[in-house]
């Protein structure tokens, strides 16, 4: 696999969980808010991403398969690139559904001009962000 193409992009993700029915709860709301589909799910893991396009990258959630406890990485983070319009309502889903806030939604002109984010961790403390790279932004300073 050498040279121009053998990289297609990333195939998954998957963050650990202690409490599977729990997070079931808090993705399934997510990514159905993000017009996702569940794809995979047995008694250990769960993962969602377009059922019907496989270039689509996955993302799982589980328990560990070496069998110990689950713990989110200092440092490690998953970021959904969205439109700019939909990530305060991200957000205020992804604290409803359980999660808690790390960086409320808003510009982050350090990261770019058109920079718009925001951060939770969910219920088991693994960190996620929803961000736009170019986001529009009326005299109110929200995204338009």
């Amino acid at each position: 696999m050498e040279g121009a193409g053998a990289m297609a992009g990333i195939g998954y993700t998957m963050v650990g969980t202690k409490d599977l029915p729990r997070a079931l709860r808090f993705y399934d709301a997510l990514f159905a808010a993000m017009g996702l589909d569940q794809c995979w799910r047995d008694e250990r893991c769960a993962s969602w991403g377009k059922k019907d396009d496989a270039s689509v990258p996955r993302f799982f959630t589980g328990y560990p398969f070496d069998g110990r406890s689950a713990d989110a990485g200092n440092g490690v983070m998953t970021a959904f690139l969205c439109e700019a319009g939909i990530i305060d309502g991200l957000h205020a889903l992804a604290l409803r559904s359980g999660g808690t806030c790390e960086g409320p939604p808003g510009r982050r002109p350090h990261y770019g001009e058109g920079f718009y984010g925001a951060y939770v961790r969910d219920p088991d403390g693994n960190k996620l962000a929803f961000v736009c790279y170019d986001a529009r932004f009326p005299e109110d300073g929200g995204p338009g």
